[in-house]
């Protein structure tokens, strides 16, 4: 018995921690103004096909409907987590600001890889007179894509730098149920920028070209699903469609040859986020 103040002291101290961490918790659950998040994650890329110029000095040609795909890169620590190398996987960095409880405004980057198939037939048309076993001129023949013909990657990647405004809706609020310390929220977003990639080509015998370029650029729409975790912790996926025009792609060292495509892209991604308070609501 002598020890029940002990005991009622410290059940009622607990009380009004748990009470007071729940008021604070709602209190900063009531908007998102001036909150900042940035958010790290993964993609997969799906690609339309799409015709592929190629212009030099002594050749003009064209490739059509050719297919392509993204690379994966097979799962280890090592590599997604490593920070040495974390642009080896297909992945999005992304940082932004809530400028109104329901919109934000963001900068990110999406790091996908775009790999042509190697040895499809497609049609060509052009010319082509650079002294090879390929010179001609094409009218919609066909032609199969050897490695030794060409080879064609923006593996390191198709970089997508680009601007966002986003809308997110509380479906906790729309909906009127509750999750506790969880928070559902649909997202919607549009978003525009340039294609910056490293494009890996090998084109008719010539050197291996490597470097990154200003290439075109891509616009984009989106659609998502975001769990908030304790108003600060979230976890996101998204579905994101988008087209690309690129009509400034290097291919050799020389300046006189590049090549041009564009095509539409449709994206999944998976990513890990954190929101924080910048600037306090009045």
């Amino acid at each position: 018995m002598k020890n029940l103040p002990l005991v009622l002291l410290l059940v009622l101290s607990s009380s009004l921690f748990a009470q007071d961490t729940e008021e604070n918790f709602i209190k900063e659950k009531k908007g998102n103004k001036g909150k900042m998040y940035v958010i790290w994650g993964w993609n997969r890329g799906y690609y339309s096909d799409s015709d592929i110029t190629f212009k030099g000095d002594d050749y003009n040609f064209t490739l059509h409907d050719v297919e392509a795909r993204d690379k994966v890169t097979p799962f280890s620590i090592k590599k997604y987590i490593n920070p040495k190398n974390v642009t080896i996987p297909q992945t999005n960095y992304r940082i932004g600001y809530f400028f109104h409880d329901n919109y934000t405004i963001s900068f990110g980057v999406d790091h996908m890889k775009y790999v042509m198939h190697s040895y499809q037939t497609v049609k060509i048309d052009g010319e082509i007179n650079n002294g090879t076993i390929y010179d001609g001129v094409y009218n919609n023949d066909d032609i199969l894509l050897t490695q030794e013909f060409l080879t064609f990657e923006h593996t390191d990647g198709l970089n997508y730098i680009n601007l966002e405004l986003n809308r997110f809706d509380n479906l906790n609020e729309l909906l009127k149920f509750d999750t506790g310390f969880m928070e559902v929220n649909l997202t919607e977003g549009i978003g525009g920028g340039i294609i910056f990639p490293k494009t890996n080509t090998t084109l008719m015998g010539s050197e291996r070209y490597d470097e990154f370029n200003v290439a075109g650029y891509g616009l984009s729409a989106k659609v998502g699903l975001n769990l908030t975790f304790w108003n600060h912790f979230f976890i996101q996926s998204d579905y994101k469609v988008g087209y690309i025009n690129m009509d400034n792609i290097r291919t050799t060292a020389s300046k006189s040859d590049s090549a041009s495509q564009d095509f539409t892209f449709f994206e999944t991604t998976f990513m890990l986020g954190f929101r924080f308070q910048l600037i306090k609501q009045d």
